[in-house]
């Protein structure tokens, strides 16, 4: 048996054929690119950055540099001026009440806490933190006209309180926070200030942040919008809040949409390579000629002596004092050479909204960045300002451990909290209801108060 065992050979094992060597994996297509050359999409890529630079050499100065000059020179009028004579009373008591109930429902319940108001104008403000009995408040805003004018208002509440309880201590400085870190300013730095911002720690000292109506500001470019969050998140202890109120990019994709539609061409064009890259970056936001740019909002206005050029009309936040000698019954329009260089405009007497430029067909505004629009208010803003895109926002203010916990157009927060057993008499004593229920807003001031919706965010 052994024997012929040996004497058997073994059968080799049929080799397979080598398999022919792997395709390298295919490239996916970037979503819109309609498989353009990477080269041409730089191209014009390169070309739009060229531009951009191009323009603000021109111009010698960033939106947030003519921000500051334009708050510089808004005339202060006083409260008495706004509950009397201003023609938008309606809106500006509206657009106060909608900051009282966001301040109210988010503010901490325990007396003792720090505010950091970024933005905070004249400080007009004040007195609605007052009422939540803090211990400190820093006011930062890049208008030292405005940062003056807070000072003062502060000083002046002191006095009136002189013979009631100690008020909240206050102070006030100067910055661009959509510019730089905040922690060259000692009282930021002596509460606290986490340049890390790692989970792991407490974060800084700040039991909340509040941005009223100048968010959209830092959406001029991502670096802004980041340095903007780097501050807010480094600010806050673990478990504070962040409030605010910015325009709804819901609204201005709306209308944009509208707008396309209603404006579609009835031939098809036909793409060619180059041209189908200039529309694929052609989602590329394109700036207008000048660099200007403001915050709206009722209480906050400033002096100062007037630019030697008048600002271009404009878009802004909210409601913002008084910007004219005389009142006028509908918002400022363009002057002619703006006129012809509108894209897209909407809006009513009270307040309008142009883009100069291009805006996407289906109203997606990508990148987040950079898309200037120009918006309108009687009696209170001509300025430039930027979308904020709401999802691209969220998204990246998750960068910075911050997650959202609210979120309301200006015309929810009034439907849901109006009856309220607090927001209700408040609206009433804020003038925005009467003794009877009336609504104390008209229906074109409600629909500019629409494109504002107010937010809160908190520190994980």
């Amino acid at each position: 048996m052994a024997n012929s065992s040996q004497g058997t050979k073994r059968k080799e094992p049929t080799k397979e054929p080598t398999p022919p060597p792997a395709s390298p994996p295919r490239k996916r297509k970037r979503p819109m690119a309609k498989g353009i050359p990477q080269a041409q999409i730089q191209k014009v890529q390169q070309k739009e950055e060229e531009r951009i630079q191009a323009t603000q050499a021109a111009n010698g100065d960033s939106v947030s540099g003519f921000v500051k000059q334009w708050y510089n020179n808004v005339p202060e009028r006083g409260r008495d001026w706004r509950k009397t004579d201003s023609e938008i009373k309606g809106l500006r008591s509206y657009n106060n009440w909608v900051k009282s109930v966001l301040i109210i429902k988010h503010a901490p319940k325990e007396r003792g806490f720090k505010i950091l108001d970024i933005g905070c104008g004249k400080g007009g403000d004040l007195i609605k933190w007052q009422h939540q009995k803090p211990a400190l408040y820093v006011g930062l805003d890049p208008a030292d006209v405005s940062i003056g004018n807070a000072r003062d208002r502060y000083n002046d509440m002191k006095k009136k309180n002189r013979r009631g309880p100690p008020i909240f201590d206050a102070e006030f400085a100067v910055k661009d926070c959509f510019a730089s870190a905040l922690d060259d300013i000692p009282i930021i730095k002596e509460v606290g200030y986490d340049r890390n911002n790692d989970p792991r720690w407490g974060g800084g000292g700040f039991d909340i942040v509040s941005m009223m109506f100048c968010l959209h500001y830092a959406f001029e470019n991502e670096e802004k919008a980041r340095q903007m969050l780097k501050n807010v998140a480094a600010s806050l202890k673990k478990g504070g809040m962040f409030i605010g109120t910015i325009p709804n990019s819901d609204v201005l994709t709306a209308k944009v949409e509208e707008f396309h539609k209603k404006n579609a061409s009835a031939k098809p064009e036909t793409v060619t390579d180059e041209k189908a890259a200039e529309d694929d970056d052609g989602d590329m936001p394109t700036f207008a000629s000048s660099d200007n740019e403001d915050d709206w909002d009722p209480e906050k206005t400033l002096d100062d002596s007037k630019p030697a050029e008048q600002p271009v009309p404009s878009a802004a936040a909210a409601p913002a004092e008084p910007t004219g000698s005389s009142t006028p019954k509908t918002a400022p329009s363009s002057s002619a050479k703006e006129e012809d260089k509108v894209r897209l405009s909407f809006g009513n007497s009270i307040y309008k909204i142009n883009f100069l430029t291009d805006t996407p067909a289906d109203g997606v505004f990508r990148p987040p960045f950079g898309w200037r629009y120009f918006y309108t208010l009687a009696e209170a803003v001509e300025a430039p300002e930027y979308v904020v895109p709401w999802e691209a926002f969220r998204a990246l203010a998750e960068d910075y451990n911050l997650e959202l916990e609210y979120r309301k157009d200006f015309r929810e927060v009034w439907a849901e909290e109006k009856d309220h057993r607090e927001f209700g008499p408040l609206s009433e004593r804020m003038n925005v209801k009467s003794r009877n229920g009336n609504l104390l807003v008209s229906d074109e001031e409600m629909e500019a108060c629409s494109f504002y919706h107010a937010f809160c965010f908190y520190k994980v």
